[in-house]
């Protein structure tokens, strides 16, 4: 035991002792708020044009004739010109666009818009939306249908989820908890890469320097194997508790620089108050863990039965494959249902449940559930654990042989 906990101690102080260590725990959390500030900056322009438009509209239906109104960088002027003139105009200039409606304007492809380029999604769109409600506007007149008393009773209904719990109501904000699931769903996902492949690597060196075969002359392979394991998810808690610390604190300045209730920030803050951190917190830590030392016992076998990182690549695909199926599914399909069989049977299987339990932790999950999966992870650590150490204990010793899929089932069958 006192050399495992030699290894573990090396392993860790030797990572966290390195700049790149320390200059990551303060990048990664300003690089995350830089690209969130970015993000809702795109957001918040994707529907607006780059430069000023004119559209130059030829209405020979005579229904759109003054209706167009203007927008933000798109003006629209009615022309008695002719086609070909206002198409040489927009020839010479990129930033004027001639509109074609013609009489049977109903018809699949009969209204054209000509420009020198092809035009931005919201100028179409734009005027694809005021077509519509013009046509339709056109169509209801025609059939005696007063529009004003219409619009007069248009409604603008939107849900207010509330959540029933023992101690009472509580507000529900789902894309709160759908944005704290896929988050926690791609945190877990991009960990067990990153820290996984840093116990194959340090295999590897160990393996390529030779320094092994004097390490292995005073412990034993799979002491050796649950050190590096345990020393480097160690390094990985340390910088999650890091960027939990951080994260608070600027939660707590943004929360004072921002007094006002009605403020954007004071608004986020406010929604996030509807998440319990702390449950899905410890949550998140149990399967970081779990699914590390499932995930890194194989990474670490994969790395002694290789000679390169080159040569992992065949053994890597089957082993990160579950990780990627349901990572994928996490952010396009399992949100939507997190209740859903496919996602329930993806938390509770040990090799995907550590990304789609994080997706589905937010929306609550059963207690039977919660308890069934996390039993199957312990379970599940366990056994790959010792497949990967009957492995190691070979494969740490085996030099310029390329090892195989047969081979690597030998090596588990040998005996001590």
């Amino acid at each position: 035991m006192n050399k495992v906990l030699l290894i573990i101690q090396r392993e860790y102080f030797t990572r966290v002792r390195k700049k790149s260590f320390l200059i990551m725990i303060f990048v990664v959390p300003s690089l995350i708020f830089v690209m969130s500030a970015v993000i809702a900056l795109v957001a918040k322009n994707s529907g607006q044009l780059s430069t000023p438009q004119v559209v130059k509209v030829l209405d020979e239906s005579g229904v759109f004739t003054g209706k167009f109104h203007d927008v933000k960088n798109i003006h629209f002027e009615t022309t008695k010109q002719s086609l070909n003139a206002v198409k040489q105009e927009a020839k010479n200039d990129e930033n004027l666009s001639a509109l074609q409606i013609p009489a049977n304007y109903k018809t699949k492809d009969a209204v054209q818009i000509y420009a020198k380029k092809k035009p931005e999604f919201a100028l179409s769109g734009e005027i694809e939306r005021q077509m519509n409600t013009i046509a339709v506007s056109d169509g209801m007149l025609k059939h005696h249908i007063d529009t004003a008393v219409l619009r007069s009773i248009k409604s603008n209904i939107s849900l207010n989820p509330i959540e029933v719990t023992d101690t009472g109501d509580k507000k529900a904000n789902v894309g709160a908890a759908v944005g704290v699931g896929i988050a926690c769903a791609i945190l877990i996902y991009i960990s067990l890469f990153i820290y996984g492949a840093q116990v194959m690597r340090g295999v590897i060196e160990e393996k390529t320097s030779r320094i092994i075969e004097v390490i292995i002359s005073s412990v034993k392979p799979f002491q050796l194997m649950l050190g590096k394991i345990i020393g480097v998810g160690l390094v990985g808690l340390t910088q999650f508790a890091a960027w939990i610390i951080l994260s608070y604190i600027a939660t707590k300045v943004a929360g004072a620089a921002f007094s006002a209730p009605q403020g954007g920030v004071m608004g986020f803050l406010a929604i996030l108050k509807t998440i319990p951190f702390g449950h899905i917190m410890g949550i998140f830590i149990f399967y970081f863990l779990t699914g590390y030392l499932l995930y890194s016992a194989l990474f670490a076998a994969v790395g002694s039965a290789v000679d390169s990182e080159t040569e992992t690549q065949q053994f890597m695909f089957p082993i990160t494959l579950p990780l990627l199926f349901t990572y994928i599914l996490s952010v396009s399909i399992l949100f939507q249902a997190p209740n859903s069989p496919l996602a329930v049977w993806l938390s509770i299987i040990p090799f995907t449940a550590p990304v789609a339990m994080m997706v589905r932790i937010p929306f609550g999950v059963p207690g039977w559930q919660l308890a069934l999966s996390m039993s199957l992870m312990v379970v599940g650590f366990v056994f790959t654990t010792y497949v990967a150490a009957r492995i190691y204990r070979v494969g740490i010793l085996m030099y310029g042989k390329k090892a195989s899929y047969k081979e690597l089932a030998k090596w588990f069958f040998y005996k001590e």
